[in-house]
Parts: structure tokens; sequence; C-alpha cells
């Protein structure tokens, strides 16, 4: 059967203003450490002792490829004033750039709108810095505000296109050092909206290459009122195709768009170690299709959903020429997209039916017709790249570890049947053989979920492809949101989470070096983990129980590895192993039963209830 919008939830913009799209959840604010790959020792920690031992990581291969130039940039002052902080009145001011992406040294032209009678524009390039996570490159003059007129809406397709005049042309120079971006724009009553902008490095051979996904975040953009989701009368009304010529709009993520929640975890995480890193967005996939190739590997981060096939084509090229590829999120690759020129020049239009009996070049060239990838009438399922298929949401439940004996998981101290809580979700992947899928895929982690009531699997994977390259997925929107030091979604109960540090650094330590598959082959396993599950089906059952002060429990948690730069203080967070139920004296607690398996508690004296979506 057909369902042109199948997979996806209708997400109202709520909750978008630390920008997680297709969460909908707010972010709360925390600072704590994160690990560091190659250290000379590692601390574990468990309840009630700190012991400090030794580590080898020679069985992860030759260890992560280093920039002497990102760690010296890393060096230089931080700041935190890149934060928006004070009252805000939403829309008061806004903007937009040019271009999404520009070459170091290249100019470009913002559009700004504001009640405000003077602004200025301070950029920030964002990076580790000390745990302040950006460092301030240039500020401009004071400006003279304009309340810009406003954008009109194209009735065909409801696109929301604005024709502002351009504020402020930047000329970037050799401070702006390549990376990501934000632009703060900041009004004489000190209200403030960002613009994000990627400098490219110019002709890039980086090991490592960043992937920006400006179409997911475009396709979510509620500026002037239509997304590619809804419009004023809700999805009956949504935008079929989307400029980049306005601002994202307040609610998500500040005019950030998804940055901060979605991808500058990993940001900061890869200039914390010091990686030979270097950041494009997906357009210029579409753009320059052969600069993918001069990469070790290529990172596709939290929600990385919306691609044309320039850009899909583009990855696979690379995975075939031996380029590693990792997807660190969930429902990447669903929808397909093509691209128009705006007035400032060519993709700058995203196009998106979704019907594709509504596509005017349905029949006449299907191979550009945007429906969705797996679907008629040129169906190409992701899990032909990825590995594994996306499936539903929304969801928040554990990720259970199945194959605790690959390298993946060396010095993260987990075991069979671990499990993360919280991590898989919102949205969420699986191995599916209704699907094609590589040869190959070994299943790292095989979680039971109930999602609209049915039951389903998501699955962390791992596959070699024939030009030895690897394709690791993490198989749930919330791993890019689990290594973040500054902000934390609530549901994860903390951030960073320590195995997902330690995995994620091992995969960057083993793709940083040429195809994974010559030093670290994929063990298949897919189909056995399928006729066996360990754990499921999944049906919930959540308790709550008041401890008196006679009561007495026990508990069993993961020994969590982490690992510091010299002088710096790790706060770890512990992983729920087969436990008992675990209370504090006189507290209230509230547990999640799965069938068939031990009770995952947290010891708190707040109750917490894990359920469906």
């Amino acid at each position: 059967m057909l369902n042109w919008f199948s997979g996806k939830r209708i997400l109202v913009v709520i909750g978008f203003l630390m920008g997680i799209s297709g969460i909908g959840l707010a972010i709360a604010a925390n600072r704590t450490g994160s690990a560091n790959l190659n250290p000379t020792t590692t601390t574990t920690v468990q309840p009630g002792s700190i012991t400090t031992t030794t580590i080898e990581n020679s069985s992860l291969g030759p260890g992560p490829a280093l920039s002497a130039a990102i760690r010296a940039e890393n060096l230089r002052p931080g700041t935190t004033s890149w934060r928006i902080s004070g009252p805000q009145i939403r829309n008061s001011i806004s903007g937009y750039a040019s271009t999404v992406s520009i070459f170091a040294g290249g100019s470009f032209k913002i559009y700004v709108s504001t009640i405000e009678p003077n602004f200025n524009v301070t950029a920030y390039r964002m990076g580790w810095y000390g745990g302040d996570l950006a460092r301030m490159v240039w500020q401009s003059p004071t400006i003279k505000g304009l309340n810009q007129p406003s954008c009109p809406v194209t009735p065909a397709n409801n696109t929301v296109e604005c024709s502002w005049r351009p504020s402020l042309t930047i000329h970037t120079n050799q401070n702006w050092f390549p990376g990501d971006y934000l632009l703060l724009l900041t009004g004489t009553g000190h209200q403030q909206s960002y613009i994000p902008i990627t400098i490219k490095q110019v002709n890039s051979n980086s090991a490592y290459l960043v992937i920006n996904s400006v179409t997911t975040w475009e396709a979510y953009n509620t500026y002037g009122g239509y997304s590619l989701y809804l419009g004023p009368t809700g999805a009956s009304s949504r935008a079929t195709k989307v400029s980049f010529d306005r601002p994202y709009a307040y609610t998500f993520g500040q005019g950030a768009a998804d940055f901060i929640g979605n991808e500058l975890p990993l940001v900061s995480l890869v200039e914390r170690m010091g990686l030979n890193v270097s950041y494009v967005t997906d357009v210029d996939l579409q753009e320059y299709p052969g600069s993918v190739l001069n990469h070790s590997a290529i990172l596709s981060l939290g929600h990385d959903e919306y691609y044309s096939p320039g850009m899909r084509a583009a990855l696979t090229s690379a995975l075939h020429s031996g380029t590693n590829l990792m997807f660190l999120g969930a429902n990447a690759i669903f929808r397909r997209i093509r691209f128009e020129s705006s007035p400032l020049g060519p993709y700058r239009i995203e196009v998106n039916y979704r019907n594709p009996y509504l596509d005017p070049l349905f029949g006449k060239n299907n191979a550009l017709v945007t429906a969705n990838w797996p679907s008629f009438p040129d169906a190409q399922p992701e899990s032909s790249l990825i590995g594994i298929q996306y499936q539903c949401n929304p969801v928040h439940y554990p990720m259970v570890i199945t194959d605790p004996s690959s390298w993946v998981f060396a010095n993260s101290n987990l075991s069979y049947l671990s499990r993360i809580p919280n991590l898989v979700g919102s949205e969420f992947d699986a191995y599916d053989p209704q699907y094609p899928t590589p040869a190959g895929v070994q299943i790292l982690a095989h979680s039971p979920v109930l999602c609209r009531n049915v039951p389903y699997f998501s699955d962390m994977t791992y596959y070699v492809a024939a030009s030895g390259a690897g394709v690791f997925a993490t198989g749930t929107n919330l791993w890019v949101a689990a290594l973040s030091t500054s902000v934390c979604v609530p549901v994860l109960q903390g951030c960073p989470i320590a195995p997902v540090v330690t995995i994620t650094q091992n995969i960057l330590s083993a793709f940083g070096s040429g195809p994974s598959g010559r030093i670290h082959p994929a063990v298949a396993n897919a189909s056995e983990v399928l006729a066996h599950p360990p754990v499921g089906p999944l049906t919930p059952v959540t308790t709550t129980t008041t401890t008196s002060t006679s009561s007495t429990t026990s508990t069993t948690l993961a020994q969590v590895t982490t690992t510091t730069y010299p002088g710096e203080t790790t706060t770890t967070v512990p992983v729920a192993r087969s436990t008992t139920t675990t209370s504090v004296v006189g507290s209230t607690t509230t547990s999640t039963t799965l069938p068939a398996t031990t009770t995952t508690t947290t010891t708190s004296t707040t109750s917490t209830t894990v359920a469906p979506g």
C-alpha cells in the first residue's frame, strides 16, 4: 500500500528551541566532562570506588588521524558569549545568508530584519575551546536596523521566499578558520538570533568530513508559516517547495535550526580530539560530488533525512572508492528531494512533493520524482547503502547490546544485554530483510521497542563494502545528543553518556586511516540475531513503589570507562545492567519492566516514567 506520508509523525515545532528536529523535547543546560582517545590512563568509576589503569588501543588499528592545526585552533581562547541570553521576543531580529556555505577567504551577504533601531553581528567558530564550544572570530560595526517586508507565499507550492535588502557583506580572511559557524545577531535592546554558515576548506583532503544537514533543517523550517510538514491548516497545507531565502524560525534552535542539538555535540568531540576534520553541507554533496572522494571517513550526523539523487550518488561513489561512512542518527536518506534556483542562486529551493502523482516530473523522469526513497515510482530503500531501514517514531527505549565482542565496544565495559537507558529514540532504524541490504551485516545492538502499539526492534550495525570501506549506523536519532557536554535531552538522564562517547571514538579511530574492513572485517550475524532475538517482544509495564525506611535493596551497575585530558575532571554516567530495583531510603522510584529480562532502574529521589512516545 502506498503511504506517501508514512514513517513521520507531524511534529509541532514547540520544543525546537535548542534545535533537535523530530524530537520535540525541551533541553536542559549541563556541562560535564568527555573523553580522549589514545590516552595514557583511564578512570574506571563504579559506586564507591575509583581506580586508574593503563589502556592500550592497538586493537583499534593505527588510531585516529590527527591535525596539529585543529589542535592549535582549539587551544585559542574560547567564550560562552555565543549563547543567547536574557528575555527574547520572537522574530524581533532574524536573518539569513546568501549561501549555506562558502570557501575560506570568500564573501557572502546577510539579510536581516529587526524591530531594533540598530544591531551588530558576531561570528563564532564552533568547536571545543576548553568546553566553551566557540571562539569569537569577528564582529561587525553597528548597523542600522530595518524592519523588512513580510515574505510572500507562492500559492502553487506554498513557498515562503523573502526578497529582503542585503544588510551587510561579510568578507572572510585567514582568521576565519574553516569550520561550522554561528553568526549571532544582537539588536540594541539585546534581542538576538542566529544565522548558521559553513566555512569550507579549499581543496580539502582531511581524513574526516562532517556533513551539516541543511536540507533537513530547511524541511522542518516553519518561518513564514510553512514547512515541508505543516502549513497554517496542518499537513494538508504543507509546502511542496521550501526556500533557503528566509531565516530559520526562532522556535527552531533560535535561528540555528538543528545545529546546536543534533550536530554541535559531535563537532565539539572531534575538535576536542584534534582530528583532521573539515566541514561541508549536504548541498555541497550535490554541487561538488567529487570532493567527497578525498577523505577516509564521511560523517552523517543526528538527523540527515533529505537527500537528492545527486547527494546520495556522491555518498555511494565515496563508499565504492573506499571511503568509510558513519551514520550517527536514524532516518537518514529517507526523503527524496531535488533542487531549483532562487533569485540568490542555484540549489536554493528544495522540492519535495511526497505524493508522486502530484510531482510534475512523474512519468517523465521518475528518478527525480520526490517520493520517499523506499517508495514508488523509483524505489531505492536507504538500507541498500546504510545497512538498516527507517521504521517508526516516536519512541524512547534502552539500547540493548547483543554483540559485545565487537571491536566497536572496546574499553566500553559493556557486555551481553547491557542496556543504555533511553538511547533509542525518537526515530529508529532496523535491519529489515524485506528491503535490499548489503551482504555481511553485523548487528551490534538489537533493541526491542514499541512504537504506536506495534512491536519493533532497533538495530545498530556495521558492514564492510566490496571496496573494503566500513559502514557504521547507530539506528537512533539520539546518538549525537548523547555526546553533548553542554546541553542534554532530559530523557537521556545525563550527558555525555560515557559508552556512547567511547564507541564513537572507537569508530573514528578505525575509520580515519583508510578502508576499515582491512583491519576490522564484519562478522555477519543478522540472520542469527533475527531468528533468535535476545529479548522481546516488548510490552513495557510501568510500576511505582515507595520504599519504607526499613527496606533494603541492592544493585549492580556496569563499570563505565572514561578517559580525560591531563588536568580535566570527568563526570561519569553509570549504565544499568541486569539489576534489581534500587531505591533511596524513603524515596519513590519508577521502573520500566521488560518481559523475560531484569529490571533497569535509576537511583533517584525523583520518579521517572518511560513510556512509548
